[in-house]
């Protein structure tokens, strides 16, 4: 069903994250320090990371690191830090999302039920969020009854907005998932930029955000709950 790889310590933690998952039927390895992290990257071949921060032998940050140079898995930071730095640390070492314990296991297990659901394609029905309607399938979305105008950024940074709600994006990933820079040249500014017409047109007040939130040093939520028919 899909190749975690968990990196956790603490043997309790790591053994109920363990059968959790391989109770959803997940192929879950198991490492307890960096060392073996760095191998499994190698020999697992993970599509998803979960890896706690603070190791007996060193940083999880390493671990982020390598399995970001050395493998395409998505990768969630687990950890007990919970500081606005530490999960800047995190995000610029190349991780994907963060959940500081203590944590629910059901969060963690629906953030990793979404991530191999779009890793797959999976089809969404009508998502709903405030006074927006959006349809992924057929690319449009409306506010009010009313179809918004949207260029390819704004609507592929709507729609991955929606499909992540209450997650930190920043602004790397982004640009990584979002722009073309072999068309043209694109940086953080390009990412504000597209927010702002964005917000514009779904009626959002970037002073009092109703969807998007900026959050200081880190990237942008989605705040509105979406619920899917």
């Amino acid at each position: 069903m899909g190749r975690i790889l968990l990196l956790e310590d603490e043997e309790s933690v790591n053994r109920g994250i363990s059968f959790t998952l391989q109770k959803e039927g997940y192929e879950v390895c198991s490492c307890s320090c960096l060392a073996e992290a760095i191998r499994g990257v190698d020999a697992f071949s993970p599509e998803l990371l979960i890896c706690d921060v603070t190791l007996p032998d060193g940083s999880g940050l390493d671990a982020v690191r390598y399995a970001r140079e050395n493998s395409g898995a998505y990768i969630i930071c687990l950890t007990a830090l919970d500081s606005e730095i530490d999960q800047v640390m995190g995000y610029e070492s190349g991780a994907d999302d963060y959940i500081t314990k203590p944590f629910s296991l059901s969060v963690l297990t629906l953030k990793i039920k979404a991530f191999f659901a779009r890793k797959e394609g999976r089809s969404r029905g009508i998502v709903r969020s405030g006074e927006l309607k959006i349809d992924p399938q057929a690319m449009k979305a409306w506010r009010q009854g009313e179809e918004l105008s949207l260029t390819r950024n704004e609507w592929k940074l709507l729609n991955l907005f929606v499909s992540n709600p209450g997650q930190i994006l920043s602004k790397g990933r982004l640009l990584e998932r979002l722009f073309d820079t072999d068309d043209h040249f694109a940086d953080e500014n390009t990412v504000a930029v597209n927010i702002r017409r964005l917000r514009e047109k779904i009626g959002d007040d970037g002073k009092n955000p109703r969807y998007i939130r900026n959050i200081r040093g880190l990237g942008y939520l989605w705040e509105e709950p979406c619920t899917s028919d």
